[in-house]
């Protein structure tokens, strides 16, 4: 494979005539007036006033996902989402953790084990469950990268014995808060929001810190939910600092490289829609659907509808037996790419990457099973991802 990698009012109501909403998520929208939502989202679309100051596919390690469920299910998670993971995918839906303290841990392995993405959650629910407070932790690192610099003495020659190894790692630290916003006539607007901190090293030479900030909200019915995220609504900044010796200077200098120097790197903002659908077939069975799609306004991205505004869609399914056991399926990352057959080079075609899973909840102990093709349908590199999910309740004393 080879990848080719208004804001409006409210109508006013003239007089004598009154004016009719029947979608129910726009009716209860339109009489709350949260328009807090509405500035996030045009404060967001003004930020993205000039394409060039951002740099595509920044931090993209905070987009690859959290919690087997959510990547069996395509990514396509933002209304869906019910637990811990909410912190990474809607923050606005931690307040589905009620009660108790909720812990999540995943470790994955990618490409072989080259790379390693670790992930790591808390949510704490307070004030009788009106509010919830969240902390993730993700780290994507490749280990043991060798460094050659040095390999090719003064005289020529070759030395192996002066390649030594290095790691290059990102983490995101997300503090994370949700509150109910107001409940209406069964329906409920919840609010919720991200401060992250990044930080990214790479072995001795470089490391950068950057801070940002999300922001989310959710509309919740009996069988529906609607959601929308703003991610990077500050254009989350990496300030990256360069460290080199003198000598490690000297060898870029002669093997005609460029010294890096101190930069900063802007991420684009990002904004999310989702919507899901849960059906009960019977009292024992269910099954949950949803629709994501994602809007990025850094470039022309490799995508479904690519253009100065992308659009990358997600969908996934979830079916339930007495909710404890879980089948999922998703598709996401569409694109065109070079077919692999076509020694060419000329021949493109769609691609897309599908993902399944399984779940199986047990009391206060719940363990999620993904397993997702990282390339494409003809030469495919599946990884098996678990993680791991607990309800803290404390016992009761005698």
């Amino acid at each position: 494979m080879k990848p080719a990698k208004e804001y409006h009012m409210l109508p006013k109501k003239p007089k004598g005539q009154r004016i009719h909403i029947k979608n129910d998520a726009v009716r209860i929208f339109s009489r709350l007036y949260p328009r807090s939502i509405i500035l996030l989202i045009f404060f967001s679309l003004m930020l993205i006033n000039s394409f060039a100051q951002f740099r595509k596919y920044s931090n993209e390690f905070l987009n690859i996902g959290a919690g087997a469920r959510g990547l069996a299910m395509g990514n396509a998670q933002v209304a869906a989402v019910n637990d811990v993971s909410a912190g990474y995918w809607n923050p606005s839906r931690l307040l589905e953790v009620k009660d108790h303290p909720q812990l999540s841990l995943m470790h994955a392995d990618y490409f072989a084990g080259i790379a390693k993405y670790d992930y790591a959650a808390i949510a704490l629910p307070v004030d009788n469950n009106k509010r919830t407070l969240g902390f993730s932790m993700l780290r994507f690192a490749v280990d043991d990268i060798p460094n050659t610099l040095f390999l090719v003495e003064p005289d020529g020659s070759i030395n192996y014995n002066n390649i030594q190894t290095f790691s290059s790692a990102d983490y995101a630290f997300l503090f994370s808060y949700a509150q109910t916003f107001k409940k209406i006539k069964g329906y409920q607007v919840d609010l919720g929001g991200n401060a992250k901190i990044i930080y990214r090293k790479v072995g001795s030479f470089a490391h950068a810190l950057g801070f940002g900030i999300d922001a989310s909200a959710s509309i919740n019915g009996k069988n529906w939910r609607a959601s929308v995220v703003a991610r990077d609504i500050t254009t989350t900044f990496n300030a990256w600092s360069f460290k080199f010796t003198d000598r490690e200077k000297q060898a870029l200098y002669l093997t005609k490289n460029d010294i890096p120097v101190n930069s900063t790197e802007m991420t684009a903002p990002r904004l999310i829609f989702g919507g899901a659908y849960n059906y009960d077939i019977n009292k024992d069975f269910n099954v949950m659907g949803e629709a994501d799609l994602d809007f990025t306004f850094d470039g022309k991205r490799n995508t479904l509808i690519s253009s100065a505004i992308s659009i990358d869609p997600h969908l996934g399914v979830e079916a339930g037996y007495l909710k404890q056991f879980f089948v999922r399926a998703g598709v996401t990352n569409f694109q065109r790419a070079l077919a692999d057959a076509d020694t060419l080079n000329q021949r493109r075609v769609w691609i897309f990457q599908p993902c399944i899973g399984a779940g199986f909840k047990y009391k206060n102990v719940t363990i999620d099973y993904a397993f997702t093709n990282l390339a494409n349908q003809e030469n495919p590199l599946y990884t098996h991802i678990f993680s791991l999910k607990l309800n803290l309740i404390k016992r009761k004393e005698n």
